[in-house]
């Protein structure tokens, strides 16, 4: 049985934040997850989490500034402490939350910047967190972002993950398969979802070339969930689409799938 999350940075966003919790419960979805939490009181994010019976599946670290475009800095040279410093935040979130996936934004790099001083750079900071991840059972999760979307962004190919992973062999680091991500820089989903099952830890779905709803897109998502479930995926799929209107009318696709 495939298990679907609700993205509430992207949809309910016609409600405040909590209140998202409860909409995405009363959709049908029993796991949620979101980019960035830290605005929100942990607390009372928790008793919402609980009242509804919902899991709180995945988050990112803390990006860098993002107002003034960094994309994450795990990447990025000269900024390794400043790294250090976004990990016992989304530890303490993780822990109150009992979230058990982080997600590791790798950065934009600037112009003039080395990608094979990047690389090591970004593989030291990895490392370092997955270990600091390893003592509370968390997974740290790298996922290839499309550099359409967000140009310049470091990890953008499926087999630069492998890449970091096979380096930093670390039981605990994972690929996060955005499928709409994936479809804009390489397309070939089932081959991706086949030759990667052994390092998937997060699945997240939406549809070129607006980033909309599973059935409205390029992609046959229906073929695609058939074959997800054939490979005997026990994880999450994030649905981490934009609706197009409310999101309560983008739903159809999730019929089948609703508990």
């Amino acid at each position: 049985m495939l298990r679907f999350a609700a993205n509430l940075s992207m949809m309910f966003n016609e409600l405040p934040f909590r209140a998202r919790i409860s909409a995405a419960r009363m959709a049908g979805f029993r796991g949620v997850e979101c980019q960035f939490p830290y605005g929100q009181d942990a607390g009372l994010l928790l008793t919402e989490l609980k009242t509804h019976n919902v899991e709180l599946v995945m988050f990112n670290l803390p990006p860098g500034n993002w107002d003034a475009g960094e994309r994450g800095i795990a990447a990025l040279p000269g900024r390794e402490a400043d790294f250090e410093r976004t990990i016992p935040p989304a530890i303490e979130y993780a822990i109150t939350l009992n979230c058990k996936r982080l997600h590791v934004m790798a950065g934009v790099l600037p112009p003039a910047l080395d990608p094979a001083k990047a690389m090591t750079t970004y593989i030291a900071n990895i490392a370092r967190a997955a270990a600091a991840l390893a003592e509370h059972d968390i997974t740290l999760l790298i996922e290839p972002i499309n550099t359409r979307d967000m140009p310049g962004y470091f990890i953008s190919r499926t087999d630069e993950v492998r890449r970091v992973i096979d380096g930093i062999d670390a039981d605990n680091v994972k690929l996060q398969l955005d499928l709409y991500h994936r479809q804009v820089m390489e397309g070939d989903l089932i081959r991706a979802l086949n030759d990667n099952l052994d390092i998937l830890g997060h699945i997240q779905i939406a549809n070129p070339p607006q980033r909309l709803d599973p059935g409205a897109g390029e992609i046959n998502f229906d073929y695609v969930f058939q074959m997800i479930d054939g490979m005997g995926y026990e994880g999450w799929i994030g649905s981490e689409y934009k609706p197009l209107t409310a999101t309560k009318e983008s739903l159809d696709w999730f019929e089948p799938y609703r508990r």
